[in-house]
């Protein structure tokens, strides 16, 4: 066998389509299996654009004059399936007369493949965005139920350890005639009421570096002094109590339901830990909530009461009048003082 023979029987058993036309009229010389196969066999005398009518002419021209090379990728719908090939047109030299080879690859697979990849890279992406979105959803509700630094360490180590924090203080509030209140109106209108008063409080409190940490129905708990120390923790919860007062005097004036609370402060040690093993909740415990939560029972709609303890720490920035002592159930007898408006109140970034 000869190696032209050799040649064309190699070029018929590749899965590559080849055509050989003459550059002058572009008429077939030679074509192998995978051409006709794809594109049919072409008639005798037929010219390569009669065959891929979507080659561009002056390209083909180009390639006769500058001997370049001519890619394209073209479309061809033989029958239902779209095929796509890519199509390259080079010129032979060495040769008595010019000839172009033009091979074909089907590369619609391929191309294929790539609108998957492109389809699942898009999709990967979009799923992506919806777990952050949801990591972000996660996360603003768990920082809703436990401090920052608690959530840090509970993200890092999947537990929360409990702490005793010696020296906190609690600012416990409560509404009067609550009860009352929430039985003759509707529920949408009593949640519409408690959302936008607390709402209002959680701003105080933050403005006040303190932490809320509940709402029991219409009771409100924040504390200063953890998780992180806090020196001025007595007089943060004070402003905090007079700032929810104020906040609830000047709703009033605009609002038909006239809210009046007592708030009762407590300071001394609490331990702070997560309750719950499926539920979490950051929960905080010990004398200091239970002196609030006892003390705003004593107090008088619209006032505050704090342990006689508290005074020295409030005496330079709050108004304090002595209340007395009182028998407290479970805690014995307690000096009790009354804390209004501070003498000199600290100027936030908002008014309340």
């Amino acid at each position: 066998m000869s190696i032209l023979a050799i040649n064309e029987q190699l070029l018929r058993a590749i899965g590559v389509g080849v055509a050989v036309v003459r550059a002058s009229d572009l008429q077939f010389v030679f074509y192998n299996g995978p051409f006709t196969e794809w594109f049919g066999t072409p008639e005798k005398g037929s010219a390569l654009s009669d065959v891929l009518s979507d080659l561009d002419p002056k390209e083909l021209e180009d390639v006769k004059q500058s001997g370049l090379r001519y890619s394209v990728e073209l479309q061809i719908k033989p029958k239902r399936r779209t095929l796509i090939f890519a199509v390259t047109v080079s010129l032979a030299s060495g040769l008595s007369e010019q000839v172009l080879i033009v091979e074909c690859q089907n590369i619609t697979r391929i191309r294929e493949l790539e609108s998957m990849i492109d389809s699942y890279s898009t999709m990967v992406e979009r799923n992506t965005r919806e777990l952050e979105r949801e990591k972000e959803r996660v996360e603003r509700l768990l920082l809703n139920l436990m401090p920052r630094a608690v959530y840090e360490e509970f993200k890092t180590f999947g537990v929360v350890t409990p702490q005793l924090y010696q020296q906190v203080s609690v600012v416990m509030l409560d509404f009067v005639g609550f009860t009352d209140f929430a039985a003759k109106t509707d529920p949408t209108v009593t949640l519409s009421e408690l959302n936008d008063i607390f709402t209002a409080f959680d701003r105080i409190v933050e403005q006040f570096g303190c932490e809320r940490i509940k709402t029991i129905g219409d009771a409100y708990l924040a504390v200063s002094g953890m998780p992180d120390p806090t020196p001025d923790h007595a007089t943060a919860v004070a402003h905090c109590a007079v700032r929810f007062l104020r906040y609830l005097e000047r709703r009033n004036e605009s609002h038909p339901h006239k809210w009046q609370a007592r708030i009762g402060l407590g300071m001394g040690a609490a331990v702070g830990s997560v309750v719950g093993i499926q539920k979490y909740v950051y929960d905080v415990f010990g004398p200091a909530v239970n002196i609030a939560s006892r003390l705003q029972v004593f107090a008088n709609p619209m006032n505050i009461v704090a342990p006689e303890e508290m005074k020295y720490a409030l005496i330079d920035e709050f108004q304090v009048s002595e209340l007395g002592c009182v028998d407290i159930k479970g805690m014995g007898e307690m000096d009790l003082i009354n804390v209004t408006s501070g003498l000199s109140m600290p100027q936030g970034s908002r008014s309340f």
